[in-house]
């Protein structure tokens, strides 16, 4: 497959992002119908942008790597997308599920192995690294444990925040691309626990290690504490994960409360699945404008 002139790597959207004060937004739009939405948002508002599903959303909403691949670069095409988008697979566990997304085209994919011992995760991740690299895939990882919510990316809602002394020896031996830190944040919806970022353990990530790092749990934490995660000197965030505000507002749309299967998605009329659509550009235009601040950052290809 020859590579779209502007499908990048993670390591060609967050340096920039990095030196611009900003992060550039990894938005999952779960059902393959509303990815056109999320790239038209990027295209209006001249953002980059990532779009991404995870290994488990893959099971829940029973659809292939190839089948979201297809439909993210016809949408590319029938759009005429110009700004910087990258395809990413969210956490993943198994190695096959990579193959298949590098295959099916992404250009960048993540082996979460945080909940195995430190030394395991290391091997994991550095497996993935020699496989992707070669290809002109980027690789992020994750260190520490990020609690979850609706249980959708991670199995358990056990937290452990990233240790700094740790992030160093872990990315110097892996060589993975970026990084998803465990600072306070968590997959899915608030309901009890309250949003918060440590800033402090953040700052001193961030002291001990170059490489670019990532927020999971982007829905529903305020934009006024992401933006102090993104703007920490020398760099702080430069990738946030959004994904159940996006669903919801779809779902609340059709008058929904529970998830659909991606083809009961793709089965409801064009006018009800417009209705939906219509819904997440709105989310996606407002948290590239005032969630991580990448709107009018784009270099159009």
């Amino acid at each position: 497959m020859t590579r779209k002139k502007n499908l990048c790597t993670l390591n060609e959207v967050l340096p920039m992002a990095e030196l611009g004060g900003y992060a550039v937004g990894s938005f999952s739009p779960r059902y393959t119908a509303m990815i056109r939405p999320v790239l038209r948002a990027a295209q209006a508002s001249k953002s980059p942008i990532i779009v991404q599903i995870s290994e488990n959303e893959f099971g829940w909403y029973r659809l292939t790597p190839q089948e979201f691949a297809e439909t993210f670069f016809a949408v590319l095409q029938e759009e005429a997308i110009t700004v910087p988008v990258v395809l990413h697979l969210d956490h993943t566990r198994h190695h096959i599920t990579i193959q298949k997304a590098i295959e099916a085209g992404f250009s960048s994919v993540m082996m979460d192995a945080s909940s195995k011992p430190i030394a395991d995760n290391v091997e994991y991740s550095k497996t993935v690294v020699e496989y992707a690299h070669p290809k002109f895939v980027s690789v992020e990882a994750e260190l520490g444990r990020i609690g979850s919510a609706d249980f959708i990316e991670t199995d358990t809602d056990e937290e452990l925040f990233t240790k700094p002394e740790e992030a160093r020896w872990f990315v110097t031996e892996t060589k993975v691309d970026a990084l998803a830190v465990s600072v306070g944040t968590a997959h899915g919806v608030y309901t009890v626990r309250k949003p918060r970022i440590d800033l402090e353990r953040l700052q001193k990530i961030r002291a001990k290690t170059p490489v670019h790092l990532v927020l999971h749990g982007g829905s529903g934490v305020p934009a006024a504490m992401i933006k102090e995660a993104i703007r920490l000197p020398g760099g702080g965030i430069s990738k946030v994960n959004i994904a159940t505000d996006l669903e919801m507002a779809a779902l609340k749309a059709l008058g929904r409360g529970e998830r659909l299967l991606n083809s009961e998605m793709n089965a409801l009329s064009s006018q009800k699945i417009k209705v939906a659509q219509d819904a997440v550009f709105e989310v996606v235009i407002e948290k590239i404008t005032h969630f991580v601040d990448s709107a009018g950052k784009a270099e159009i290809r």
